[in-house]
């Protein structure tokens, strides 16, 4: 393959990855019950609510597959934000988001894939893991690297102000996904808001990745 080739099917692969994660985050937050009824939700109603939910464990392995697509944005913009002023925002915005991604794949096998594995086990036995699951979505030990997870939007929110000094992308691309970013890390059971998060950001980067793949031909 020519170089121009490559580039094209790089060029169609960012499109896609723009126009793929923000989808999957809209699914899998839609798939949380008591959207309409938000509350904060202690570790062992969050151990409940997972229990015997296959669309809700669905949702979370699809974002654990995601974690690599949102590390395509994060090296894009990286690109676009190097040939301008906002070099910075596009280097420190991209490592907070590449780590951030790499600890919410992290947060969704170790918190979220174990539920499907436990739901092969009867009542009485998973009552009696109730102990190490409560220490586990306490965050206790090791697992407190968890909240790393914060960098993931800390990241984007970084690119993003870059990108608005430069004018990189359109004023309403930059709200909405700014918005979405900063909005979408909100604690379990306040779904509502990561998924009205999610729609922002689909609507302000779905655009983006389109015309990326149309002027790639």
């Amino acid at each position: 393959m020519n170089p121009s080739s490559i580039s094209q099917i790089q060029q169609i692969g960012t499109g896609v990855a723009f126009i793929l994660f923000p989808l999957i985050f809209v699914f899998a937050f839609s798939m949380h019950p008591g959207l309409l009824k938000p509350r904060l939700l202690k570790p062992a109603e969050i151990i409940r609510r997972a229990r015997g939910n296959k669309m809700l464990q669905f949702g979370h392995a699809l974002v654990l597959l995601c974690t690599a697509l949102l590390i395509v944005p994060a090296a894009h913009f990286l690109s676009i934000l190097n040939q301008g002023s906002a070099g910075w925002f596009g280097l420190i915005g991209a490592a907070l988001a590449v780590l951030g991604a790499i600890i919410l794949a992290a947060d969704k096998g170790a918190l979220c894939l174990t539920m499907s594995a436990l739901d092969t086990l009867p009542e009485e036995k998973f009552s009696a893991m109730m102990p190490g699951l409560l220490a586990m979505f306490s965050k206790k030990g090791w697992m407190i690297l968890l909240w790393g997870i914060v960098l993931l939007p800390l990241g984007f929110a970084i690119q993003t102000l870059g990108l608005m000094q430069i004018g990189a992308l359109t004023p309403w691309q930059n709200i909405l996904f700014l918005i979405g970013v900063l909005l979408v890390g909100t604690p379990d059971g306040v779904e509502v808001v990561n998924l009205s998060a999610s729609i922002m950001m689909a609507i302000a980067m779905i655009p983006y990745g389109l015309q990326l793949i149309a002027t790639a031909f």
